[in-house]
């Protein structure tokens, strides 16, 4: 067995998505150090969505304090010196916020991965291994450490009112469920509000229930207003309605979320729900939802063809085409063929028979 470290710090302060992908290794270590102490610093956000997390102590780090939000940090730890500090975001901001974390061992992400001179505040590195999806590499961070992670858990902290007040928001029958979450933090992954529209109303006339969620900002109910104004029949307007912690419980009720590439989507996937996922300007393979990518649309490789001039294939592996209308190139027929997909595995959910 490997030595036990008594104290492990964790950096990742963003986003919703990515501090997903953390939690399977919060349990691999506390399943293998159950008395570990573990310390979390991360986004507001983030730690809103995380609230309750057993065995971990948040430190929370604002983006716009600065040097002096890093200073306050340091303050925070009251002299401590960790064990060791998981390193797992490579932006400048999150290297230069790891100088002032005190730790002697200060595991980072391999050279591939690195950027922003992340390898000057690291001592140790993961191994390199190419072509594997982000919760993995997050994952094998422990690897250093002597751990495997060996199963995928995240039993997320979703509190009973939080369940409670999903399973309110519509009746409790045989109709299944199309949750439509339609926006990134990346304004260019986002589809078109008239596509999504046409898919929602597909799955209306599938006897399916379509529900849409979002967040509070201007963009998100513009999105909606335009969804709901282009389909021919009705959906359930929840967009700006729950918190971060309902959210989990809202996504769990769903029999498909479809929505881009964007923190909801692994989300979604923690809590067991399946994924319509919406890919062109990233690579589903790593990025997409861990569990089951049997329900995404796939363009990445046309637009590798069309914006790089060269297959995915011979792009570097984590290679965003953020580009002007990349995301016309996943079509609706595209995304109804996906749907259909996920009613030819669950007979009867055309009829309202369930999932």
């Amino acid at each position: 067995m490997p030595s036990t470290p008594t104290s492990i710090c964790l950096l990742r302060l963003s986003a919703l998505g990515d501090v997903t992908h953390v939690l399977p290794l919060v349990r691999t270590l506390r399943a293998a150090w159950p008395q570990v102490q573990l310390d979390w610093v991360i986004g507001r956000g983030e730690q809103k969505l995380l609230e309750g997390l057993p065995g971990v102590e948040f430190h929370v780090y604002d983006k716009k304090s600065g040097v002096a939000g890093m200073r306050a940090l340091r303050r925070g730890f009251d002299g401590r010196r960790f064990d060791v500090l998981l390193q797992m975001q490579v932006a400048a901001r999150a290297n230069l916020l790891s100088a002032f974390i005190p730790a002697k061992r200060r595991i980072g992400y391999d050279r591939a991965r690195s950027k922003d001179l992340h390898g000057l505040f690291v001592n140790e590195r993961i191994p390199d291994r190419p072509g594997i999806h982000v919760l993995d590499a997050i994952g094998s961070f422990c690897e250093p450490l002597g751990l495997q992670q060996r199963e995928v858990v995240w039993d997320m902290p979703v509190p009973a009112e939080a369940h409670a007040w999903a399973a309110a928001q519509w009746p409790e029958d045989e109709r299944p469920a199309l949750l439509i979450s339609p926006c990134s933090s990346h304004a260019l992954r986002n589809w078109r509000a008239e596509r999504y529209a046409a898919v929602a109303d597909h799955a209306l006339s599938r006897g399916w229930r379509v529900v849409l969620c979002g967040g509070r900002s201007a963009l998100e109910r513009e999105t909606a207003d335009a969804i709901l104004a282009a389909m021919q029949g009705p959906a359930l307007d929840l967009v700006g309605k729950d918190t971060l912690k309902q959210l989990p419980a809202l996504l769990a009720r769903a029999a498909l979320v479809m929505t881009p590439d964007s923190g909801p989507m692994h989300i979604a996937n923690a809590m067991g729900a399946k994924v319509l996922g919406l890919h062109a300007a990233s690579n589903p393979a790593r990025s997409g939802p861990y569990s089951d990518r049997r329900y995404c649309v796939d363009r990445y490789d046309d637009a590798a063809r069309r914006f790089r001039g060269r297959p995915a294939a011979a792009l570097k592996w984590g290679t965003k085409i953020e580009h002007e209308g990349v995301m016309d190139l996943v079509t609706v027929d595209d995304a109804v063929a996906a749907f259909e997909r996920y009613c030819a595995d669950h007979p009867g959910s055309d009829s309202g028979a369930g999932r």
